[in-house]
């Protein structure tokens, strides 16, 4: 076989249904929905890639350009997606090759110093520097039990179910207002909102069409919103076993969190609640009268890479002073092997390379990791991925490193 990465091509969309074919079968999906014929809008498909067999697609991947909030800043990200090699040409060298094609490709355009993706499997991706940097919370608990302490403050706002039409213009500009502050969160413009609220009969499995709520204050402000479906069952018993599933719930303030909730444990015919995709942080343990009865089962959610790593630690900002050396271990990407000099602080920050003594030894899996502020240089440490040189430089840089608002991602891609 040739030289793989030279055999890599986008797609043209006359060939989008070949290429997408080949991602529901390596998938073991039903090739049965919507953009099995025609790209997706939010397609990009001059950054596909294609590994062709004959006319068989044997390889696919593709990338998306976001922006996503990392601490204090957002910066513009690849996101990474569509990957899957056949069966036919596994261990081959072919999905090497297209991970180096698109991190070779992201570097020399010198549009996004981070990429990210949502991992299948998590032992595949490490090997090309990627590393889990956010959490899904993996909640549930039993309805009967989950109810608000008695001293919440609810407010005096109106929570109201209405259609999405009126949901999505009041839903965009609040989302956009909060998720500069969280780690992970994405940019939606049109396109992408199109996706999230996409709602065909097909995914119900049974239950309700997925259902949008506001939360709006006297003044007629919108301070928070949520979604949710409702699965309807019953025991033998004649005894409603419900399942409410909870999508998203954001809020501008902590009482309209908390009436936004109030409402969602409120709702009848429910036995169990859960909410997969929300953050392992989410607050609402908090108020709980009985936080044992809300379980957390997280589980890895964005991977993130450094792909420049002096622009992309430029880029996010410290909630404590840092002034330390990093050398840097990247066998994948080699433009970033060595040593940098991080320096910064709640206002702004900078990295250079620099010939100076190292602080910290790290691989840049380690670093990924610590990006979005969620995970901590100092438990790095102690599983042996970040050697300290100077003395109180792993305190340092934990310190500075990490976040008050624990990463999360909603949308996956």
């Amino acid at each position: 076989m040739t030289d793989l990465a030279d055999q890599l091509r986008p797609i043209t969309a006359e060939e989008w249904p070949r290429f997408s074919a080949t991602m529901s079968t390596t998938f073991g999906e039903a090739a049965d929905g919507p953009y099995q014929q025609t790209p997706s809008p939010i397609a990009e498909l001059d950054r596909s890639l294609a590994l062709f067999d004959g006319d068989r697609v044997a390889a696919t991947a593709g990338i998306y350009s976001l922006d996503m909030a990392v601490p204090g800043a957002t910066v513009p990200t690849a996101g990474v997606t569509w990957i899957t090699v056949a069966p036919t040409h596994r261990r081959q060298g072919v999905l090497t090759a297209i991970m180096r094609r698109q991190l070779t490709e992201v570097q020399a355009a010198e549009r996004e110093p981070v990429a990210a993706l949502w991992a299948a499997e998590a032992g595949i991706y490490g090997r090309f520097g990627y590393a889990p940097a956010s959490w899904r919370g993996g909640w549930t608990g039993d309805a009967g039990r989950l109810r608000l302490r008695p001293d919440v403050d609810c407010g005096t706002g109106r929570v109201s179910l209405v259609d999405v039409g009126v949901f999505r213009p009041a839903a965009v500009r609040l989302y956009d207002q909060l998720r500069r502050h969280v780690p992970g969160n994405l940019a939606r413009d049109d396109r992408w909102w199109d996706r999230v609220l996409l709602d065909r009969p097909e995914t119900h499995r049974g239950g309700t069409a997925r259902q949008h709520v506001l939360h709006t204050e006297a003044d007629g402000t919108v301070t928070g919103y949520a979604t949710y479906q409702v699965r309807g069952s019953w025991s033998d018993e004649g005894e409603p076993t419900g399942t409410l599933t909870v999508t998203e719930v954001r809020a501008a303030a902590p009482a309209a969190y908390a009436a936004l909730w109030r409402f969602l444990l409120g709702i009848d015919l429910v036995r169990t609640v859960q909410a997969p995709s929300l953050s392992d942080d989410d607050p609402l343990r908090h108020l709980l009268a009985d936080p044992r009865a809300w379980h957390a089962r997280p589980v890895d959610a964005l991977w993130v890479r450094l792909v420049d790593v002096g622009r992309a630690l430029s880029a996010r900002r410290y909630p404590a002073r840092i002034d330390l050396v990093f050398e840097v271990r990247d066998r994948f990407c080699d433009w970033n092997d060595g040593r940098w000099h991080v320096w910064g602080h709640p206002a702004g920050a900078f990295c250079d390379r620099t010939d100076r003594d190292p602080d910290l030894v790290l691989d840049i899996e380690a670093l990924s990791a610590a990006y979005l502020g969620g995970v901590s240089l100092a438990s790095l440490q102690a599983a042996g991925r970040v050697t300290e040189v100077s003395p109180g430089a792993v305190v340092a840089a934990s310190t500075a490193f990490r976040w008050p608002v624990a990463p999360w991602c909603p949308d996956t891609f």
